[in-house]
């Protein structure tokens, strides 16, 4: 899992030590005013790699409340465009965890998790402008309420084929 904020002023020398795939999406959230767009899942081109682009008005709930989700095929590149404040959970997937709902060979590309109580999860705050990459082996839990109460937030998804990105060489 990666995370930063486009706003930051080393953003550029950040993703410059990520797969082009993904530098690309990071750009495309920086240069695009995503808050503007209309609700729906979008399919975009981004340097020659089909990609899928979700606009998503939610709002936040009790971590109690939301289930823990991975993807295989897709890494998911997850941008608070606007509203929060955010949380989002995370953790290694040792393969321990309990499936829930299995939907990983459908167009969603989605599995998700009973909650793990004991889980070692780690969590990151989203302003405005903050994104996290989630990798195939990063169980994540996006739209964490912070605080008493729910808060909107308009989420933008780019989901990155992994079959884009160079394997990494084995000794």
């Amino acid at each position: 899992m990666i995370f930063g904020n486009v706003n930051n002023e080393f953003i550029l020398r950040q993703i410059a030590m990520l797969p082009a795939p993904l530098q690309s999406a990071i750009r495309y959230l920086k240069d695009e005013d995503l808050a503007a767009w209309e609700p729906g899942v979008f399919d975009i081109e981004l340097d020659g790699v089909p990609m899928i682009l979700q606009v998503l008005d939610l709002k936040t709930a009790p971590r109690e409340m939301l289930r823990p989700e991975i993807h295989r095929r897709n890494i998911d590149v997850q941008f608070l465009a606007a509203g929060g404040p955010e949380r989002a959970g995370y953790y290694n997937d040792d393969q321990t965890s309990e499936v829930d709902e299995d939907l990983l060979d459908t167009p969603r590309d989605i599995l998700f998790y009973h909650n793990l109580p004991d889980a070692p999860e780690g969590t990151i705050e989203m302003v405005p402008g903050t994104f996290a990459i989630y990798f195939p082996w990063d169980v994540h839990i996006p739209a964490i309420q912070v605080g008493d109460e729910p808060a909107p937030i308009r989420k933008i998804v780019i989901k990155v084929p992994m079959s884009a990105c160079p394997e990494a060489v084995s000794d």
